[in-house]
């Protein structure tokens, strides 16, 4: 149960949590999620898209 998420522990995640806590506060970190969010959805598009051309590529 030692490996988590990159090789981190729990109480690896909690202090890092913590100082982004004290870094940006408690107001900006649901914006920073949502932009990353969205990152996140428009990189996962972007593959599909290009999914989505080498199959038509492929097709004719």
């Amino acid at each position: 149960m030692r490996l988590l998420l990159f090789g981190l522990g729990m109480q690896e995640i909690i202090v890092i949590a913590l100082i982004v806590l004290l870094l940006f506060g408690g107001k900006k970190i649901p914006e920073l999620m949502k932009g990353l969010g969205k990152g996140v959805k428009s990189f996962k598009d972007g593959m599909k898209e290009i999914d989505d051309d080498k199959e038509e590529k492929s097709d004719k």
